[in-house]
């Protein structure tokens, strides 16, 4: 095993305390408590009782106390011998240093090699948890050490819920290693872990060795234990393999490989599941992700996931974020910078994963760009003019679609003019773009020409206002941006990474409202909105945000996607948002899109979380999109008795009439462990879902035993906190 952090302490402490007894000189002093002495200096002693009982040779007796810089040392009776240079003591023998406390019943100790043993020796650190004991601590030489019988645990004096106990440790300083053997971990009484042999670092650099093992359940796969093995190889990479036994499937074999160099960097992981007895098949799964440094302006990467089938997030994942995942990105890319200019060069393609249990058409992979070059800059002249480009090149290819090359280019001109209370800025550009498609294309060369005329504008008033007896600086923020783009025929351009944007504030001040270049719409179109802020005086907070924007036509949409219908409304829908952080516990968002026309809801986001103190967090959300979803969200963390805390997810969906994802869980802190049960039920095809068992237990300083619900619960619980982490929030 790879760490051992109890002892691995242990060994450090005693290792100061080591450098601290070289060249000891007695020294009696009346007044001990007025000696300042440095590491270098001679050691104060007081007693009732100091005599010479021999040439060289000193006693001191009853209530002996020697101290230096950096310890203190206690004892019934202490003998030094200066020819010798050896020191015994007895009778409530205690060192104590800044960080850790010795007391034991007897020392005796050669001062010039370092040897020497101090029996039945109990320690406590002062600095953090941790304490134990040993038979013996024999002292070898100055760099070597073992301990006999050795006990740790982090949990308070007559509380020993856990602890580990080792029959031998032996401490190496020269190589800085400590080697435990017959190890074993005992928790409420009983042992749960056994270990024969086990080394450990003792300056906390990784070392190679077995990490704690992970242990959980699914009702896919079954048991589910992953014992990761971790390879120190270099100060700048490593490797972690870590071999996953699935009880219904059989045993999955992954590897990780990490490295930070000067001008390089990346993580790489590698997965391997031979003979699936669930889908009789081998699996398997690949992630490349590396970064490269050319120079100080250049940079090149690459972006490799790949899998072996549409469902192997789904069957191996209980993160819903992989799960959900319908596209895997491969990519190469260069890109560098040079002054004012910035270029790039990539080839993509992707990976598109199905749905095997879908109703309906497949999903349709995306155009893969083989390859990809833009070129772009953004000069601004010394009247305050702005010079931008944006331009590119691609390579469109598909395996079933019409395939082309497009070039675009847009160049602007803008004229940003601003004050204190407003801005005002008119932008006029040429978008031009050039099309070769394939044979199959009705036109194989199609070219696109149109000017682009903006101004954007805005002013803020501010007033001051007192609302139940608490000043705030109300804002009032108008913006209007109107927007000019002549009509040209687009029906022969074929869609190769273009969709229309959602409807949303941001979208309202964009000039085009479809991303990706196939598409520009005509436009001759106004939008108006306003912001007022609320914002307190005393603190600075934005404790309230509202929001209304409306996109205003004055002519008739022609530009759409294929199969869409042009717009037949002269406004957009009314976009309405509120948020803010209303209290210091409740925090609001909310987002509304109004059909004016109708008085129809088309899209409703509600969002509110109350956080009044850490564990203690509840969320609700709902989202509604017309046709499409339906959602309601709840989640939280609740204390439920004393060092019991409950969390739980309900994420229902109306639309679909099923539940997206459940969870419920407990938490048990224990002051010095914790131990957590979870259960979840995650969608993860159209009718198909997974239930996962996670059963944790976490020992404070060091470490965590079982299945990890950690990433879940912060990943589906906003607000999340471990128990034993609330217990030392002050």
């Amino acid at each position: 095993m790879s760490t051992l952090p109890g002892f691995a302490l242990v060994a450090l402490l005693l290792s100061a305390f080591s450098a601290g007894a070289d060249g000891l000189v007695l020294k009696r002093d009346v007044e001990l408590s007025k000696a300042v002495a440095d590491k270098e200096g001679p050691l104060f002693v007081s007693a009732d009782r100091i005599e010479s009982t021999a040439p060289n040779v000193v006693e001191a007796s009853g209530r002996v106390e020697a101290r230096q810089a950096g310890q203190n040392f206690f004892a019934d009776w202490l003998r030094y011998d200066m020819t010798l240079n050896e020191v015994e003591a007895r009778g409530r023998v205690r060192l104590e240093q800044p960080e850790l406390q010795l007391a034991g019943d007897s020392l005796k100790l050669d001062l010039d090699t370092y040897s020497g043993e101090f029996s039945q020796p109990v320690y406590r650190f002062t600095t953090q948890p941790g304490r134990g004991g040993a038979e013996r601590i024999d002292f070898v030489d100055e760099n070597h050490f073992q301990l006999q019988d050795a006990t740790y645990t982090t949990c308070p004096v007559d509380n020993d819920d856990w602890y580990l106990k080792v029959n031998d440790l032996d401490i190496d300083r020269t190589r800085n290693v400590g080697t435990a053997r017959n190890t074993s971990l005992h928790f409420l009484g009983v042992p749960i872990l056994y270990s024969p042999w086990m080394d450990f670092s003792l300056n906390n650099e990784r070392k190679t060795g077995v990490l704690a093992p992970t242990l959980g359940t699914t009702d896919g796969s079954g048991l589910d234990i992953l014992v990761p093995y971790y390879l120190n190889l270099a100060p700048n990479y490593d490797a972690t393999l870590y071999p996953r036994v699935l009880s219904k499937r059989g045993m999955q074999l992954g590897g990780e490989f990490r490295y930070l160099l000067n001008q390089s960097q990346g993580v790489n992981r590698l997965e391997y599941l031979p003979d699936d007895r669930e889908a009789e098949r081998s699996r398997w799964s690949m992630a490349l992700n590396n970064t490269f440094q050319l120079s100080g302006t250049t940079q090149a990467g690459i972006l490799f996931n790949r899998v072996s089938d549409d469902d192997y997030f789904r069957d191996l994942s209980n993160q819903i974020s992989a799960t959900s995942l319908s596209n895997l990105n491969r990519e190469v890319w260069l890109t560098t910078q040079q002054g004012a200019w910035h270029a790039e060069l990539r080839a993509q393609s992707f990976q598109t994963l199905q749905d095997s249990t879908a109703i309906g058409d497949p999903i349709v992979e995306p155009y893969a760009r083989l390859p990809h070059a833009s070129l772009g800059t953004t000069q601004t002249f010394g009247n305050g003019l702005e010079f931008g480009l944006d331009s590119s090149a691609t390579r469109f290819a598909h395996p079933t679609l019409t395939e082309g090359t497009r070039v675009l280019a847009y160049p602007t001109l803008r004229l940003p003019l601003t004050n204190s209370y407003g801005f005002l800025t008119p932008q006029i550009g040429w978008h031009s773009s050039y099309y070769a498609l394939d044979d199959s294309a009705a036109k194989q060369h199609i070219t696109r020409n149109l000017p682009i005329f903006s101004l954007d504008s805005g002013v803020t008033f501010d007033r001051p206002i007192r609302i139940a007896g608490t000043d705030y600086e109300q804002t009032l923020e108008p913006r209007a941006y109107y927007v000019y783009a002549p009509y040209r025929n687009q029906d022969e351009i074929p869609v190769f990474d273009t969709a229309m944007l959602d409807l949303s504030y941001a979208q309202m001040f964009t000039e085009n409202q479809f991303i990706g270049g196939d598409r520009v719409n005509d436009a001759n179109q106004l939008t108006l909105a306003v912001t007022s802020r609320f914002n307190e005086v005393a603190s600075g907070l934005e404790r309230l945000q509202l929001t209304f924007g409306q996109r205003y036509y004055f002519s008739d949409q022609r530009v759409t996607l294929p199969d869409v219908l042009p717009r037949t409304s002269n406004t957009t829908d009314l976009l309405a948002a509120v948020s803010g952080q209303i209290t210091p516990a409740w925090r609001l968002d909310a987002a509304l899109q109004l059909d004016t026309q109708t008085g129809t809801s088309i899209r409703q986001n509600f969002g509110a979380s109350y956080r009044p103190a850490p564990g203690r967090t509840v969320n609700f959300g709902y989202r509604f999109i017309d046709q499409a979803s339906e959602q309601v969200d709840l989640s939280g963390q609740w204390p439920l008795a004393n060092r019991w805390y409950g969390m739980f997810r309900y994420n229902y969906s109306f639309q679909d009439d099923k539940l997206v994802e459940g969870l419920a869980g407990l938490e048990y802190n224990g002051g010095c462990w914790a131990v957590r049960a979870m259960i979840q039920h995650l969608a993860t095809k159209e009718d198909e879902s997974s239930d996962a068992l996670f059963l944790q237990l976490e020992l404070t300083g060091m470490g965590r035993l079982g299945a990890n619900p950690l990433d879940v619960l912060k990943q589906s619980v906003p607000g999340y906190r471990p128990s034993n982490e609330i217990s030392q929030t002050p």
